[in-house]
C-alpha cells in the first residue's frame, strides 16, 4: 500500500460539535454540507481543500 504524501494530508474541518441544520443539509458546527461530510473520506486532497476554501477557512497546515 502506498504511502500518501504530507502534502496530501487534508486535515477534516470537523470541531466535534455536530449538529445538523433543520433542513439536515450542513453540520452548525462546521459548516460542511451533509454530503461533504459523507464524502470526505473518499475525497481527493484537491476536493477536500475546496471544502475549506468554499468554507472560507485557509487549509491548516499551509502558508
Amino acid at each position: 500500500m502506498e504511502n500518501p504524501s504530507q502534502d496530501d494530508y487534508v486535515p477534516s474541518p470537523c470541531i466535534r460539535r455536530c449538529d445538523l441544520d433543520r433542513k439536515r443539509q450542513y453540520c452548525l458546527g462546521c459548516k460542511r454540507l451533509l454530503e461533504e461530510i459523507m464524502r470526505w473520506g473518499v475525497m481527493t486532497p484537491d476536493e477536500r481543500r475546496a471544502v475549506w476554501t468554499r468554507l472560507g477557512r485557509p487549509v491548516p497546515g499551509t502558508d
